[in-house]
């Protein structure tokens, strides 16, 4: 079976969503979207994949390079992202201690993604633009005190994040990253949604990084510290989880401040973030426009 691409995208303005498809990309909104606004509400339906299906008979509205990509959910309610969750980037903290007891975590706004494509923006405020590579799940039914047995009953979808982040703005504090890890247009999302079959399909993925063709990040998702099925678990104990809510699961080692001298994104680099069975989301860098 083919895999399933079902993605955002806008054209002339207008934001739709549909699947990508031999030759370019089928759109679903103007089929579904009455029923549903956006890919949030599919999710929550349970829908991806007999949209899929539909437009897998369908011929393409539109020829890829017609179209501006953009990160798969619009307006998630939450982007929960995951620090140090894979054992040889605990290593790279050497400080000494073991693996950590529960995973670090931290919240970003959708403004701080953009989509496949479209160029992470180096902010004025600091050159230390840095790029990690990870794989995503998407929640696809709600849920509080989600036991690990059935964690993975509430993924609908897997995706791909470049976790752009600002390395000095990550250390202005005591003990929070949020502003490093929140300017505007630093991390991208995408390229699309993979929907979620079955525990095969995401429990060993190799996930690679490469900064202008020169591998970076190498890893596999069967080597975290703390596995999907917990990450949902432990999360879903302080909050709900909704359709539409983004785990970002993290990164391997091999960032570029992990270097001697550190080795930052600058404008005209190219970052693609690449994971067996869902994709390559490819990601240009430019400067801030003062």
């Amino acid at each position: 079976m083919a895999t399933h691409r079902i993605a955002t995208f806008s054209v002339d303005g207008t934001t739709k969503y549909g699947a990508v498809v031999e030759g370019g990309i089928v759109d679903l909104s103007a089929r579904f979207g009455k029923d549903f606004p956006t890919l949030r509400e599919v999710i929550a339906a349970g829908a991806l994949i007999k949209l899929a299906e539909d437009a897998a008979r369908r011929s393409p509205d539109h020829a890829l390079d017609a179209i501006i990509w953009q990160p798969p959910i619009p307006a998630p309610e939450k982007i929960i992202c995951i620090g140090v969750n894979y054992p040889d980037r605990n290593a790279e903290y050497k400080d000494g201690q073991d693996a950590p007891k529960y995973p670090s975590m931290f919240m970003r706004t959708p403004r701080s993604f953009v989509g496949h494509l479209t160029p992470l923006v180096r902010p004025r405020a600091s050159a230390q633009l840095d790029y990690e590579g990870e794989v995503v799940l998407v929640i696809g039914k709600a849920g509080r005190h989600i036991p690990e047995s059935a964690a993975l009953d509430h993924v609908a979808a897997v995706t791909l994040c470049n976790e752009g982040t600002i390395r000095d703005w990550v250390r202005h504090a005591k003990f929070n990253v949020t502003q490093g890890k929140n300017f505007d247009s630093t991390g991208s999302l995408g390229p699309w949604l993979v929907p979620y079959t079955d525990e095969k399909q995401i429990s060993d993925i190799r996930l690679t990084t490469r900064v202008n063709g020169e591998t970076r990040q190498d890893d596999r998702t069967g080597r975290l510290i703390f596995g999907f099925r917990y990450l949902i678990n432990y999360i879903s104990t302080f909050t709900t989880l909704v359709p539409g809510d983004v785990i970002v699961t993290g990164t391997p080692t091999g960032a570029g401040a992990r270097f001697d001298p550190p080795r930052y994104l600058k404008p005209g680099d190219v970052v693609e973030v690449e994971a067996d069975n869902i994709g390559v989301l490819r990601n240009g860098v430019i400067d801030e426009v003062s």
